[in-house]
């Protein structure tokens, strides 16, 4: 269990922990080392935006393709206003030379993002 995680703390808290641990290892150029915290993390909170993103970097960042191809999949169908995952699916299909379906996941991804910032009351 990584540093600051208890038995006690609860699975939210433990996926941050974990996610933590993944992050020291990606800022330390170390990506594999990554991948277990990461999956520990979601095994704990299955929905945790932030370690299914980090997850999905490091998958692309190591050449697993396909395995951050269906994470990404996964991810939109969890949560289909994710723009982040619509531009992690556009970049991701574009390195596998989808460029037509890269493209028009690059456009669902800038509407969804107008949309957040209409929600929001950040557009300029």
């Amino acid at each position: 269990m990584p540093a600051g995680a208890t038995t006690s703390a609860s699975p939210a808290a433990q996926a941050d922990a974990f996610l933590d641990t993944a992050l020291d290892h990606m800022a330390a150029g170390n990506p594999q080392q990554a991948i277990p915290a990461l999956q520990n993390a979601l095994a704990l909170d299955p929905h945790h935006a932030a370690a299914t993103h980090a997850l999905l970097r490091v998958l692309e960042d190591t050449g697993r393709l396909e395995e951050a191809l269906a994470l990404t999949r996964q991810r939109i169908a969890a949560d289909p206003d994710d723009a982040l995952a619509h531009t992690r699916l556009s970049i991701l299909l574009q390195r596998m030379g989808d460029i037509p379906a890269a493209e028009a996941a690059a456009a669902r991804a800038k509407v969804l993002g107008w949309k957040s910032q209409l929600r929001s009351g950040t557009c300029s």
